[in-house]
């Protein structure tokens, strides 16, 4: 949906830090339509800003980053099977429960919510907010993707510890790419 604001509306006369061009009274009422009109998602670009809006509800989550959940198996080489020896035939009377085999262990990829740039860390001198081997718990801030000049804290939707951090400060990452791997 694309809107031009009524003549006159001052463009910025409202900004949050770092949302140049945004009137909060303008957000107000697209918010306001947002609830009105029952949508959970909204994208808008009023004179080069553009804008996307998600609601959640009591029963879904916010879909701040895409998490998929893969077997740390698919990226070890397979193991051949232990020979093991013939089993003696027991009676019924004494045949004890085989124990189940626990579950192979699961990475988590958090992946980009969308096209920018990442960093690392919230400016050149500050430390990373996270590194490999750091222990991390939900709602932390992992790192920054900017985007139209916007900086956007990308947050840990599930705890764990970080495994592997997939790209470089600095570099470009697309929508869905893989950024940090969690055990």
């Amino acid at each position: 949906m694309s809107r031009k604001p009524k003549e006159g509306a001052a463009m910025g006369a409202e900004p949050w830090q770092g949302m140049t061009g945004i009137d909060l009274k303008v957000l107000k009422k697209v918010l306001k339509f947002m609830e009105d009109a029952g949508l959970t998602e909204l994208d808008i670009e009023m004179e080069g800003v553009k804008v996307r809006l998600r609601k959640g509800g009591a029963h879904e989550p916010p879909p701040a980053a895409p998490v998929q959940i893969m077997p740390m198996m698919a990226h070890a080489p397979a193991a051949a099977p232990a020979p093991q020896a013939p089993a003696a035939p027991m009676a019924p009377a004494a045949a004890a429960p085989v124990p189940a085999v626990p579950p192979a262990v699961a990475a988590v990829q958090i992946k980009a919510p969308m096209v920018g740039t990442f960093y690392r860390a919230p400016s050149p001198t500050s430390p990373a907010f996270v590194n490999a081997g750091d222990v991390i718990k939900e709602g932390q801030t992992l790192c920054l993707i900017e985007a139209m000049k916007l900086m956007n804290e990308i947050k840990a939707e599930v705890a764990g510890k970080v495994a592997k951090v997939l790209i470089e400060n600095g570099q470009p990452v697309e929508f869905d790419q893989p950024m940090f791997e969690l055990e």
